[in-house]
């Protein structure tokens, strides 16, 4: 197993994240504990150090199947790491509760490792009122006790997003949790959100390595452009190897879902092998490919802004609009929408084709704001 330093501790590089456990069922709740078992002392055996779990993970139950697996070895064996789940505005306010069953639900008396999660477009100004809600002084009140030994955040918001979040509280981060991965470098500007946490010195942890398992589905010719370069290395490799290659990056989550997944994984991080220049142009340019096959061209140049009647961010929506077309749906663009008001989102639009006649990449702006609205329409 390859490991990380991090302040006083080595870090596996490889961290089981417990949002995509077996199940046995078609709920997701209904986890496959035994095999959870199996994973975990696999996994434990082979040197995994770092595991993650969170309170809306497999509804609830998560939390309870990993404390379950992990109370079984001595507790200074392995790091836990938890998050105040912020994603759902309901819960905020209640973060005493919940920190307390949360720990009860882990079968433990403190958490290695906390995060504030998922700070984004439609949380970030209840993240900020801490007079109101208390989530930031309550958790480093915890810190303080000891009951939280490192905080950090996870964040899937634009950088501007993070950037408001580090202003307020980037003093008290010590780790952000960020979707990195070979397509997302550019396509979601992880690049941009790196360098920005490098700036404050705060060391990254990757979710979504590999795009929700999607980065492993690649077609023949594109697969095959990579095995012409590293012919012994699968897709999941080279999306982990993309990750070695990142000096920021720690703790590389995996959400594994059996055995065999499992298996893959500890395989490739038995070595240290990140890409070379070539390899990352390569993978780079392949990722530019794939998004460009769906995506709008949009340059962010904002000429459009200024001629729509209704005062549109019509950039960030078409870069919402390509992250939504490109993955068949997904949370990411309807979550950052929700913080608009009904008149700024792409239903607002009133199909008069100003932005167009001054678009330099002559994107059917309209089109695609009528597109996006159908696609957000349950049932359309």
């Amino acid at each position: 197993m390859i490991y990380r330093t991090f302040q006083d501790k080595q870090l596996s590089n490889l961290g089981l994240g417990a949002m995509r456990l077996p199940v046995t069922g078609d709920s997701d709740a209904q986890i496959d504990e035994p095999q959870v078992f199996r994973m975990v002392d696999e996994a434990m055996a082979a040197g995994v150090n770092y595991y993650d779990t969170a309170w809306g993970y497999h509804s609830g139950q998560s939390e309870v199947v990993m404390g379950k697996a992990l109370s079984r070895y001595p507790r200074d064996s392995y790091y836990l790491a938890d998050k105040f789940p912020g994603y759902d505005l309901s819960n905020m306010g209640k973060v005493e509760e919940i920190f307390e069953e949360q720990l009860r639900r882990c079968r433990t008396d403190h958490f290695d490792f906390y995060l504030f999660h998922n700070v984004c477009e439609l949380n970030i100004e209840h993240y900020l009122d801490d007079a109101k809600y208390r989530t930031y002084s309550y958790l480093m009140k915890q810190k303080e006790a000891g009951r939280i030994r490192t905080l950090g955040f996870s964040a899937h918001g634009s950088a501007e997003v993070i950037r408001r979040f580090l202003d307020a509280y980037g003093k008290d981060m010590e780790f952000c949790q960020l979707q990195v991965n070979w397509l997302d470098w550019d396509f979601q500007d992880a690049k941009a959100k790196v360098a920005l946490l490098r700036e404050w010195n705060i060391p990254v942890w990757v979710m979504e390595p590999l795009r929700g398992g999607s980065l492993v589905k690649l077609s023949a010719a594109d697969a095959e452009r990579l095995r012409a370069l590293r012919p012994d290395e699968t897709p999941v490799g080279w999306a982990f190897r993309f990750l070695q290659g990142i000096p920021d990056v720690k703790v590389i989550l995996s959400g594994m879902s059996n055995e065999a997944q499992m298996k893959e994984n500890l395989r490739i991080f038995e070595t240290d092998a990140p890409l070379n220049a070539e390899e990352t142009e390569a993978l780079l340019r392949l990722a530019g490919e794939m998004t460009a096959r769906t995506a709008l061209p949009c340059t962010g140049c904002r000429y459009c802004v200024s001629h729509c009647p209704m005062e549109l961010n019509i950039p960030w929506l078409l870069e919402l609009y390509n992250e939504h077309v490109y993955s068949g749906g997904g949370f990411l663009a309807p979550m950052a929408l929700d913080s608009l008001p009904d008149d700024k989102k792409p239903s607002a639009c009133v199909g008069c084709r100003s932005c167009e006649q001054v678009c330099p990449q002559q994107i059917r702006i309209s089109e695609a704001m009528r597109d996006f609205t159908a696609r957000l329409t349950p049932g359309a």
